[in-house]
Formats: structure tokens, sequence, C-alpha cells
């Protein structure tokens, strides 16, 4: 009778938990955030999930992205404040890292450390960082002279390996600590994908050692189809890899591709995969994907097509943070922020004037794709509102200060001060004119609200055109005047090779610009 009551106990318990096993869930609607975050790399640390995204040449650098739902992200940290202090990063002599700075991060956990892998196309070297609080710690950072592209760590058997390339796929052995490249180690082509018929051959690789297989992840580009995920397979690290396309098509009406990116198991055994599709103006935007594995292929999607609604089997947890709103009323800049380029920190504060960022012009400069301390935000679509308060009263003659929809193509609304007078002044640069003035309006007081409405897609029977800025202004922040005749056509252009950002400015093309207090940033979902 005993043994009778404990098969039942056990038949019991057995069924409560595999019913049980999925009894919490969250559910996911993609995109994940509707803005940019591309080139992702996640992990998983016991319940603990952390992604890494690229973001070139914004400081800090190397976002770290926390999350227990694998739907809600929250920055915690980022990897690096700034690569070098070299005229690149410091925007002299013409120089910049537009377009370049850091690419596709791989990220991995290992025996206590924490380690971030990638390339900056600006100094042509490799990046390895290490910490062992990924959260709150600081980074040790390593040089490897050797670029390599889109590149993909591996610890297996007490060995440190790197898959990276672009069309021909290589693998080079590292010292375990990755301080430099194993001499006499792995060096050499692990997987050359086809050539014809591709616009993009095998690139973004991520490679996994899960169960009896090794498999590398990359993205193509089929002639005549749309980006998409391959997979590639072997039981041998270095043994002939067989391929397998696991995610291909498209969301959200667009023609864009969903692919690159990683996939991460759950406690309980299930895997998802987090990957990026174009979006337009409004940058690289994250899904994610249900993983099934068929016949020992990483299938995602539903049977490889990509999926709007996703329920994930996790509890629900946290929320978003990678935008917000701003009332500058702590002493520490919000994790959300990052400048264009390396600061310069003695010329801004959050402290001479309690609840108010205030800018300096700093040196002359041309304009403000070269302007330094000008801070930035993600835009955010469908659509979106930004507003600002902003005290001039500290501006010299030659310095301009405000709002700008910043990309390659971009706008700027903002007050430009004379010998003799205040503007409130609208410019656009493009890559066929710089700072061609659009409006300007005389100005009396110093105080003034600024206004940015973003539409990446439009709402459904809207006359609104897809990927359009427009811009109003407020002289007491109730009484808004829009330019109704004019809208900056964004465009996500590869010079810069980052979606929109909401930046604020304050430079000067003259000596001794003085400041520009920014009283609060609000950004806001439209219908």
């Amino acid at each position: 009778m005993k043994r009778i009551c404990m098969i039942a106990l056990a038949l019991t318990t057995a069924f409560c938990l595999s019913s049980c096993k999925h009894s919490y869930s969250t559910q996911a609607v993609n995109p994940l955030t509707y803005t940019d975050i591309p080139d992702n790399d996640v992990i998983r640390v016991g319940d603990d999930y952390y992604m890494v995204s690229t973001t070139m040449y914004y400081c800090p650098g190397a976002p770290i992205m926390h999350s227990r739902d694998l739907v809600h992200w929250s920055i915690v940290n980022y990897v690096y404040d700034c690569l070098e202090d070299d005229d690149v990063y410091n925007l002299r002599n013409g120089r910049n890292a537009y377009g370049k700075g850091q690419w596709a991060t791989s990220l991995r956990y290992e025996n206590g450390l924490y380690y971030a892998f990638f390339i900056a196309n600006d100094q042509r070297k490799t990046y390895i960082y290490t910490t062992d609080d990924i959260e709150n710690g600081t980074w040790k950072r390593n040089v490897i002279e050797r670029p390599m592209h889109d590149a993909s760590m591996l610890f297996d058997n007490g060995r440190l390996y790197v898959v990276w390339g672009n069309g021909d796929l290589h693998i080079t052995e590292l010292e375990p600590d990755a301080s430099a490249i194993k001499e006499g180690g792995v060096d050499q082509i692990l997987i050359s994908s086809p050539k014809e018929g591709y616009i993009l051959r095998a690139e973004g690789a991520h490679i996994y050692h899960i169960g009896d297989w090794y498999y590398v992840l990359e993205i193509d580009w089929p002639a005549g189809g749309v980006r998409t995920e391959t997979c590639w397979r072997s039981r041998e690290l270095l043994g002939e890899y067989e391929s397998k396309v696991v995610l291909q098509g498209t969301l959200g009406g667009r023609g864009d591709g969903i692919a690159q990116g990683a996939i991460v198991d759950t406690p309980a055994g299930d895997w998802y995969a987090i990957m990026f599709q174009d979006h337009g103006a409004v940058g690289r935007i994250p899904t994610i994907q249900p993983v099934e594995w068929v016949d020992g292929w990483p299938i995602m999607g539903d049977n490889t097509v990509p999926m709007e609604e996703v329920t994930v089997a996790l509890a629900p947890y946290g929320k978003d943070y990678v935008w917000d709103n701003d009332e500058f009323s702590s002493d520490k800049l919000a994790l959300v922020w990052q400048w264009n380029h390396k600061p310069v920190d003695a010329q801004w504060s959050l402290t001479e004037r309690s609840g108010w960022m205030r800018i300096y012009a700093g040196e002359p400069v041309t304009g403000i794709a070269d302007a330094r301390n000008t801070l930035t935000q993600r835009t955010v679509g469908p659509r979106s509102r930004v507003e600002v308060k902003l005290d001039v009263s500290g501006l010299n003659p030659g310095a301009r200060a405000g709002i700008s929809a910043f990309q390659s193509s971009n706008l700027c609304l903002g007050v430009e001060v004379t010998d003799d007078a205040k503007e409130l002044v609208l410019r656009e640069n493009s890559r066929m004119e710089k700072d061609k003035e659009v409006y300007a309006i005389p100005m009396n007081g110093d105080d003034v609200w600024l206004r940015i409405d973003y539409c990446f897609t439009p709402a459904e029977g809207s006359e609104d055109e897809a990927n359009t800025a427009r811009v109003s202004y407020s002289f007491d922040g109730e009484n808004w005047t829009s330019i109704d005749d004019y809208s900056l056509k964004m465009r996500f252009t590869l010079d810069y090779f980052t979606g929109y950002r909401t930046a604020l400015y304050c430079y000067s093309v003259s000596d001794n610009g003085g400041y520009a207090d920014f009283d609060y940033f609000h950004q806001t979902l439209l219908d």
C-alpha cells in the first residue's frame, strides 16, 4: 500500500510540475520597443538576462540592459565611457567616428567574469572588456590590434575562440583570458558562405556549443529576398558545417527582413531569439521570436516565419527603460542619455542650477556635427513628441542652443544670439546643403518651449508621411506656433548608421558663447 501511495504521489507531482511549468507568462507584441537597439547579444546568468547593443560613436558606449522576462529591458550600465581620447572622439581637426565606433558586441559570462568583445571601425582594433559586476561594476579593457568584424566568443573546454568576418567567417583562438591572440592557436576560415545569388553574405555571427552540436547563426541577404537568419552546424568545431534558414520574413507591413541577434534559454528549458528589424529613420528595432528545436535545428518564429505576438514563458517583470522623461532633478546624468562623441565634462552641469541641465558652448565650431557636449536620447515610434523648456539668458553673441532631430540629415530648432538681438531659428543640415536657414523670428524674452513631433509610421487612415519630423514653439508654454509649411524628411543613412536621436545642443560659432539651461525633457507617445 505504501508503494502504491508513493507512486501516486510521484505521478501527481509530475503532473503538477508539467501543468504549472508555464502557469505564468508575459505577452510580447513586436517590436519589443520601437526604438534603435541593433546588433544585440543576450546571455542568461541564473534568472537574469543581459543584453548589449551597438551605439557606435555615442558616449558612454555599449549599453548593458537587464531583464527577467525577455520582454522589458532596462539600461543598467555601459561598458565604457569613451573608447579613446583622440581627435576622433574629441571631434578635432575634422575627425569623427560617425558610422563607425563600437559595432556588434559579443557578450559572455565565464567563471565569474563578464566579457564584452567588439571591433571599433574608426580605430581598426578589437576591444575586450571584463568585469565581475555587470550592473554596477567598472570594466577593465584590453586591445587586440587585429580588427575582427562582428565577432562572437565561444568558451569551450578551457579554450577561447572568436568567430568573425563577412562572407568568409573566420575562427581565431585567443588566450583563455582574452588577453591576446594565442600564438600557434587556431586561426583559419571556418565557413565560406555561398557567393552566387546574395546581396549580403554571412556576417553578424553568433556561435554556440549546445548539446552535441556547434552552431553558428549569421545573417545573409539573398537576391530578390530579405535579410535572413541562417544557421550553420557541425558536430566538430573545425568540422564540415551544413546550413539551414531558420528565420525569413517581415513584420508590420514592411519589406524589411528580421535577422541578426542571439538565442537564449530559460531556466525551464524554453528558447527564444532576439532579432532586429530595419525600420527606417527610427533605426533598427528589436523583436522576440520563439525557438523550437526541430531535428537539432533552432527554428525561429512560426516555422521560420516571424511572429508579431509571442507568449514568453516567464513571469512579467519590470518595465522598459531605454528612453525616458527627465526633470534634471538628480545630480547624476540618467542612463538613458548619451553624448555625441566624448563630452567635455567641465562644460556641463546638473548642479550649478538645481533642476536644470546646463550646457556650455565651449570652443567655436562650424555646426552641430562637430559640436561637443551634444546630449542625446533615442527617438521612439511609431509616433512621438519631444518637448523641452530652454532658458537662454546665459548665451552670448555667436551662440546657438536648442533641440535637434539628429542624424546625418537633421533639423535644429533653437535660439541664436547676435550682438544686438536674439532670434528663434530653424535650420536644416543635409548631405547636399549645410546650415540652411528655414525659419526665423525675433525673440524678446529668455524662455522658450520647443517641440519636435516624430512620425515614423503614420496612424491608419492618416495622411501624414512616414519618417517625418515637424516642429513648434511657444514663448509662454501654453500657446504654440507650428511651422506648418516645413517637415524634415528623415533618412537612416549609413554615414551615421544610427537611428534618429533627439539632441540637446549648445554651441558657438565665435568665442565665449556662454551657456544654455534646459529645464526638462519630455518624450511622449502620440496616437
